[in-house]
This record gives C-alpha cells, sequence and structure tokens, in this order.
C-alpha cells in the first residue's frame, strides 16, 4: 500500500531477506518498496513474484523514483558491484553483507564515493545485539573485544572448516578458527558478518579476536560477545532463530533491515 506520504526505498536482491522484508512493508503505511535492483538473469522472475507498482531493474543508474534508503540485501558481490553507483548517486545505503568490508580496498571505494557523492553508509546490526553498547564504549576506549560464534557442525559444511575435522563425527566442541576479525572474514565470508559488524563498530578488524566453533551441542546460531574498556564490561550471548524460508538466514537480521527501514520513514528514531 502506497500514497504520496509514504517513504520510498529500493532492494538491492530479492532472496530470502528481500522477500521478507517486501512482504511485511506490503501494508505499511509509511514506508513502502519502490524498486528492486537484481541480476539481468532475474528481472522476469523478480518482476512476476512484485507484481505491478514496483520498478525491477538492475542498475542504479535506471530508478525512476528516487528512494530514501538503498538497501543491500544480496550478498558480498551485490555490494561491491552496487555500491559505489549508490553513493556517488548521493543516496543512503544501508548495508547488510557487512563482511565485505573486512575488504580494506572495497571499504575505502564506497568512502570516497561517499565523499564524492554525498551519500551515506549505514551498518545494518544484523543477527547480534548490543552493537550501540559497543559503539558508545569506543567512544571511550576499549581494552579487549572478543567475539564467538558457535554453530552446530552441520552448519560449517561447505567451509573450510570441512577439512579441518569430520564434522560428522563430533561429539564436543571444535575451534575451527582463532584470529583476527578481518581474516575470519575472508577465512569464512558466508559467516563473517556479524564479526565484520563487531570489529566496525568497536576496536577494528585487527584488534577484534573472533573464535568460530563447531559445536554439536548448540541449539542453533549462537553469538558471544565480549568487550572491556573504560566504560566497564560486558557479555552478551544471543541464540538466533532462522527464517522460516531459509535456515541460513538469521531472523533478526531481517528484523534489523525492517527497523532501520521504518526508521527512515518515522517522525521518531529509536
Amino acid at each position: 500500500m502506497t500514497d504520496s506520504q509514504s517513504t520510498p526505498v529500493s532492494l538491492i536482491g530479492f532472496g530470502a531477506i528481500g522477500r521478507y522484508v517486501f512482504a511485511s512493508l506490503d501494508t505499511d503505511q509509511d514506508c513502502h518498496i519502490a524498486s528492486i535492483i537484481v541480476r539481468e538473469a532475474r528481472l522476469e522472475e523478480t518482476a512476476a513474484l512484485v507484481g505491478p507498482g514496483v520498478q525491477v531493474t538492475d542498475s542504479i543508474a535506471t530508478l525512476e523514483t528516487r528512494p530514501a534508503m538503498i538497501v543491500e540485501v544480496a550478498g558480498h558481490a551485490a555490494l561491491a558491484d552496487h555500491g559505489v553507483a549508490s553513493l556517488s548517486g548521493g543516496h543512503t545505503l544501508l548495508v547488510v553483507s557487512v563482511g565485505a568490508l573486512a575488504d580494506p580496498g572495497l571499504r575505502q571505494a564506497l568512502e570516497d564515493a561517499a565523499s564524492a557523492g554525498d551519500g551515506k553508509v549505514i551498518v545494518a546490526p544484523g543477527a547480534v545485539g548490543g552493537i550501540d553498547a559497543l559503539a558508545a564504549a569506543r567512544q571511550g576506549g576499549l581494552d579487549r573485544v572478543t567475539y564467538t560464534s558457535r554453530k552446530p557442525p552441520v552448519a560449517w559444511k561447505g567451509t573450510p572448516g570441512e577439512d579441518l575435522c569430520d564434522l560428522d563425527a563430533l561429539t564436543s566442541e571444535f575451534v575451527l578458527f582463532e584470529g583476527p576479525a578481518d581474516v575470519a572474514a575472508r577465512t569464512y565470508p558466508k559467516n563473517a558478518n556479524v564479526a565484520a559488524t563487531i570489529a566496525l563498530a568497536g576496536a577494528g578488524f585487527a584488534e577484534t579476536a573472533v573464535r568460530v566453533v563447531a559445536d554439536p551441542a548448540a541449539p542453533g546460531n549462537i553469538h558471544e560477545l565480549e568487550a572491556h574498556g573504560a566504560f566497564g564490561a560486558m557479555t552478551l550471548r544471543m541464540e538466533g532463530r532462522p527464517l522460516p524460508d531459509n535456515p541460513k538466514t538469521s531472523s533478526l537480521t531481517a528484523f534489523s533491515v525492517l527497523r532501520a527501514i521504518r526508521n527512515a520513514g518515522s517522525a521518531i528514531e529509536i
């Protein structure tokens, strides 16, 4: 449902998160999806799914309605493909594939484009909480930040973890990786978004310690954050549930996108 007062938003990508956000905003009075950017091969399929009234295109340059926000929900490659164009055009870009920012070259390219075009990048908190507190604590100085990603062994199939142990035979937890956040993001790119978000909010990529753990006792995807600094200390443990349509996607990530979009269309931002 749209009217002249509804805030237009563009999506880059129409996978599990994009479809969830689109459906959730269908009857929203304050925000609506005006356009969706997808690969050329998916134009026809996506247009059929969303119906008339929503522009489906493969380029930022062809957007017919200027969005209040462009939301990337398509993965690292899509951010590399469309991020610079979004920011050069002066858009606000909400980034979900935060792990891509572990690449210093891409990060610099986005910063340069934002400066030149008066655009802005907003990092979605995604699947973990406490990012606001961590970013505030950074202002006084952080001594130590540690993030542990703990998932059932099956969740690490198709990753370098398969070469380190027999995931099907684990009877106790096994540490697949221990090191800085930037290396973690490159080693486990499909699981790097939370580590990258924590690094950007807190002590930085090189100074954020990350542990990646395969744990047969884990009931789901568990995020554990510890931080110490001038503010004191914080410990956070979250057990995430996936979206019903995609067991690999955190429901909280989709919810964090909805929060950001609705803030863009609200007079009071929380």
